[in-house]
């Protein structure tokens, strides 16, 4: 028996083809649709009043249909190159979507006020804003604190004519060459984000409209309505474009209380256009919301496919109503999700394998056949209380965390669609699970199979332990795409490097890395250095300074590359915090310098520098790369030669590890370090013992509100070091320090064969 798990969160993609029967032959080359009724099987199974539109669609044969048609003709604009002119440069623009004029479908304004913003708006930022692509709170007199996460945009008049005079004009003087549709409601309307996007991705971006509820003038004889401002109404890109001459006109001229109903008077007066619920078979549904009235018991069609709710008198209404909503497109995904499982069981049977062609689940991924032995994806085997495939390579460890509840998750859901499938007849209860197995399939999800012992109820009352296996699979979902700031590989990078007496035998080979990797190929990087003294060293700098060696290297390099200058910086200190010396560092460079702070074990190339450019995005993201780490050569070669292969060969990556406990390197902005240190000065006070307990990467988790990026990184690579230990820095970074060298010293294989040769020598 197979159970298919968390299919709540699988969310069809293509909904216009849910219409299409399968006694339907279809021609995805060549089809024509007409316009009326059919007596052909061919209808909306999933209809029932869900979609947005009829699915009826006018056959279209030529360009002159007289309905705005034109707008779906291609058109040639010719180029025309004055002789007479100087030849420009052509400057090209940064995005491609720019220079083809491909615009955004919506933006949202939500007409606030200073006595509501605080609540109703609130409530709307959190239900549904997040859900399109951008949206603006329109308020009147500006508030002390706007709310945090809203871009509120206050006009300083709190007149409700004029907050509407405003808005439109902001609208098309800010936004107007960047998106087809305009979108606005009040603070106390709900607005169902998915419903509003599907109607406008089924509307023509190039015509005139004015659409939302349409209301009659009050007092008014004549036919032209204006839309409802409570249940919101949409503006195209057009319309505007061809409204704001008129606004002074409008605003002068047309007395009214109602903004809705000025801007409908103006849109009439000047434009002869009329608000209109329903065109091109596309209907604006919206609710009437009576008072005292419980969305959980609202049941009606009306209801459930409404675009927008109105009046909302209070912001656990609006949290209410989001609830049910989201209920209803659950229980909708859910019976989509069935319905089409059925149609590819059905169609299954027409494939050349026939119904044992069908994979499982239905409508997922087959699972992923490896072509090699190499491929193979291995099966992690677990109980309730242990995993036995560890990070760190143990035979044995124990759950915690997000895996022992994702297994006591799975664990729950299998028993519960036990229950599901056979009840009445049975009911099953846990006793414990004997055994566990799971792996990630990138095809297809986190795959599942239990071995359970339970305890099987019968409808009188009988029970019996008895042993199941089940399948469970967690499928993927739609993939996420996160927006980036844009970056680029032509920034420069400052490279830090600080040395103590302890570490300067190691700065020869990271010069002569940076030298082959930086200088030889021109890479726009700097290097500065920066000489730690403890107190002794430094009051004999005079007699002898302990950096000399150094400083002599450095000038060798200086008279190679004439241009080249590495310059460096002296400090005394007892113990070298990270926070010190990079407030040193930070007080001699401009803030938008791009910072790697490098270790001398730490071997400098290309690759990293250009992944440290577009990894660090000022106020955005800091990166804390993850280095390899080599082990010890006298533990993993002995008496063998280690292999001649290139630090950045791939073959070096064989005898190491990625050291996840080291947090020496990184790269951010200076402007980022800043900020932080900023927010930390109120908490240390001058505290010296603070800052030397406190490295920069917890600076920048704890007070800064970017993306602390951490990733393994193969191309920065060190030697096998055994690090000094500071006792002197806090328990935390000492502690990691000294787990560093433990897991750096060999594998687990290695140190047993070290064990094994020992006693073997010890017994002879």
């Amino acid at each position: 028996m197979r159970l298919s798990s968390f299919l709540a969160v699988f969310r069809p993609a293509l909904p216009l083809i849910l219409g299409l029967s399968l006694g339907c032959s279809l021609s995805l080359l060549m089809v024509s649709w007409t316009q009326g009724d059919t007596d052909e099987a061919c209808g909306d199974e999933l209809g029932n009043g869900r979609l947005i539109h009829s699915g009826h669609v006018r056959d279209v044969q030529d360009g002159h249909d007289g309905d705005g048609n034109e707008d779906f003709q291609p058109r040639i604009v010719p180029y025309h190159k004055d002789p007479n002119k100087p030849h420009k440069k052509v400057l090209r623009t940064r995005y491609i979507h720019t220079e083809l004029g491909i615009r955004e479908r919506l933006l949202v304004g939500i007409l606030s006020s200073r006595a509501t913003l605080n609540t109703l708006g609130v409530a709307v930022n959190k239900t549904v804003a997040h859900r399109f692509h951008r949206t603006f709170f329109f308020t009147g007199l500006r508030s002390t604190k706007a709310p945090h996460g809203m871009a509120v945009v206050a006009h300083g008049d709190d007149r409700p004519v004029w907050l509407m005079y405003e808005t439109i004009r902001h609208l098309h003087q800010h936004h107007g060459n960047e998106y087809d549709w305009f979108y606005l409601a009040q603070d106390d309307t709900y607005t169902q984000a998915e419903r509003v996007m599907e109607l406008v991705n089924h509307l023509s971006a190039g015509q005139d409209m004015y659409m939302g509820r349409a209301e009659e003038f009050i007092g008014g004889e004549e036919r032209a309505r204006y839309c409802h401002g409570g249940y919101g109404y949409l503006l195209s890109r057009s319309l505007l474009a061809r409204l704001q001459p008129h606004l002074d006109s409008c605003r002068n001229d047309i007395l009214s209380v109602r903004p809705d109903e000025w801007l409908g008077r103006c849109i009439i007066d000047y434009l002869g256009l009329s608000c209109v619920e329903k065109h091109q078979e596309m209907t604006y549904r919206y609710f009437e919301l009576q008072k005292n009235v419980d969305p959980e018991r609202e049941d009606s069609a009306q209801f459930k496919n409404a675009f927008t709710v109105h009046p909302i008198s209070e912001p656990a209404l609006m949290y209410r109503l989001h609830k049910r909503y989201n209920q209803i497109e659950l229980d909708w995904t859910y019976a989509q999700i069935q319905q089409l499982q059925n149609q590819i069981n059905n169609i299954s049977e027409l494939t050349p394998e026939g119904k044992a062609g069908a994979t499982w689940p239905i409508g997922i991924n087959p699972p992923f056949r490896p072509k090699t032995r190499f491929e193979v994806i291995n099966w992690e085997y677990f109980t309730e209380e242990h995993i036995y495939s560890c990070a760190d390579s143990s035979p044995k460890c124990e759950l915690r965390g997000a895996d022992r509840a994702d297994i006591s998750s799975v664990l729950e859901t299998a028993v519960g669609r036990l229950n599901e499938r056979y009840q009445p007849q049975l009911r099953f209860r846990k006793r414990r699970l004997l055994n566990g197995y799971r792996r990630f399939d990138p095809t297809r999800g986190m795959e599942y199979m239990l071995d359970l012992a339970l305890e099987a109820f019968t409808q009188k009352g009988h029970s019996q332990v008895i042993a199941k296996r089940v399948s469970l699979l967690k499928p993927l979902s739609a993939v996420e795409i996160i927006p980036m700031p844009y970056v680029t590989e032509a920034t420069r990078v400052q490279v830090i490097l600080p040395v103590t007496a302890h570490d300067q035998d190691f700065v020869g080979n990271f010069l002569d890395m940076y030298v082959m990797n930086a200088l030889d190929t021109h890479d726009n990087a700097l290097l500065t250095f920066l000489f730690v003294y403890d107190p002794f060293d430094a009051q004999r700098v005079s007699q002898t300074d302990v950096f000399a060696g150094v400083k002599a290297m450095i000038g060798e390099v200086e008279k190679r590359y004439g241009d080249v200058k590495i310059p460096w910086i002296s400090v005394k200190t007892e113990v070298p915090s990270q926070v010190k010396l990079m407030d040193i560092i930070s007080k001699k460079h401009p803030v938008d310098t791009l910072f790697f702070l490098a270790s001398v074990w730490t071997e400098v190339n290309a690759d990293f520098l250009n992944r440290c450019r577009m990894n660090a995005i000022s106020n955005w993201q800091v990166f804390f790369p993850i280095h390899f780490q080599e082990y010890s050569p006298a533990l993993v070669y002995r008496d063998q030669q280690p292999s001649a292969a290139s630090s950045f060969a791939s073959e070096s990556l064989r005898d190491g590890h990625f050291d996840r406990h080291v947090f020496e390197e990184a790269c951010f902005y200076n402007a980022d370090y800043m900020a932080a240190r900023t927010k930390m000065a109120a908490d240390i006070l001058d505290n010296d013992e603070l800052l030397e307990s406190m490295d920069v990467y917890e600076i920048f988790v704890r007070y800064s509100g970017l993306h602390v990026f951490r990733a393994v990184e193969p191309a920065l690579v060190q030697k096998y070091v055994h690090r000094e230990c500071n006792p002197r820095f806090s328990e935390d970074i000492y502690h990691r320090c000294v787990l560093s060298n433990l897991e750096g010293l060999a594998s687990r294989s290695h140190l047993a064969m070290a064990l094994f040769e020992q006693e073997q020598a010890n017994s002879t």
